[in-house]
């Protein structure tokens, strides 16, 4: 992750134009059927896919955070995974955040923070191999390990008294997690945001120089993530780099066109690429992500702001 905090101050100054707003409000329509796929058969784990998928960087736990705890789960026989929630209120929304692929837990320490200050939980997971987390990374386990996080943490968070509504956050290669759990949840979770992430993998695959449709993997047999949005119905919040060269645009488009949420939303942040969107839409960035999570919790909403005006103004 690069450091935004050097250009926040120029960006803000010209708010105006830093995020283009896409908004499309649709009429309600049946989702899509969509059969979840048996993870023990994907044709992708094979080693010479995950060397290209995968950049596991193992670091030791660093000291934890203010307003901050690590939440380590089992997730499979001796494969532990770290987490990492920094807590803003136990009443407030929770993001379950699944980061990129050269990411690990500790880089979003200084992220974490910007979030608590939208008043948002935010809860970042690891995957095998990454951070302080054990085993070996896979296109299989990476999605059975996020199902089986999500109900270790759904579960965790009952225990610990935190009530507020449950957002699936992912980044990048994390898209494909947070896509899977929205389709597999829909139901369940309150709403979707998705970062800098893909509508098919053969065409990030052969960017990445791996021809699969050659190797006989089709998107069926990938992560499937346009047709697993086809399944969500709860909001969605998609956010994009204009300059994104590893995952161009065209990609969040699609994504946003498959969703079947009757409120979805496209944001471009204009001169920002795969790994700035933060850099460049500085405090802006976390704050199209708290307004989005306010209109669909319905806190502070422009309604709820005029009456406390109101309020302040009669006394």
């Amino acid at each position: 992750m690069t450091d935004y905090r050097a250009k926040t101050n120029r960006y803000l100054l010209t708010a105006s134009i830093i995020i283009l707003c896409q908004t499309c409000l649709v009429l309600p329509i049946s989702a899509k059927e969509f059969s979840m796929p048996d993870l023990h058969k994907m044709k992708m784990d094979q080693p010479n896919i995950s060397h290209v998928l995968f950049h596991p960087r193992p670091v030791p736990k660093n000291p934890v955070p203010n307003q901050a705890q690590n939440i380590d789960l089992d997730v499979a026989q001796d494969v532990t995974i770290g987490c990492r929630l920094f807590t803003s209120d136990r009443n407030a929304p929770v993001i379950l955040f699944f980061h990129g692929n050269g990411e690990t837990v500790p880089d979003y320490d200084s992220i974490g923070p910007m979030y608590t200050s939208q008043g948002i939980n935010f809860l970042i997971t690891d995957y095998r191999g990454y951070g302080w987390s054990t085993g070996q990374p896979s296109a299989s386990t990476l999605l059975g390990d996020a199902r089986t996080i999500y109900r270790e943490v759904t579960s965790w968070l009952k225990d610990n008294d935190y009530t507020g509504s449950l957002f699936i956050m992912g980044r990048s290669m994390g898209s494909a997690c947070a896509i899977d759990l929205a389709a597999e949840h829909d139901a369940e979770i309150s709403g979707l945001i998705i970062e800098s992430g893909f509508a098919e993998t053969l065409p990030l695959a052969l960017t990445l120089g791996i021809d699969l449709a050659a190797m006989g993997i089709t998107e069926d047999d990938s992560f499937n993530n346009s047709s697993k949005i086809s399944s969500v119905t709860k909001p969605t919040f998609i956010l994009h780099g204009q300059r994104d060269s590893l995952i161009p645009l065209w990609q969040a488009e699609k994504l946003h066109a498959a969703c079947s949420a009757r409120t979805k939303e496209l944001q471009v942040v204009p001169g920002a690429d795969h790994n700035t969107l933060i850099a460049v839409g500085g405090i802006l960035y976390f704050q199209a992500i708290g307004n989005f999570i306010n209109k669909v919790t319905g806190k502070n909403t422009w309604r709820e702001r005029r009456k406390r005006f109101s309020q302040q103004k009669n006394h």
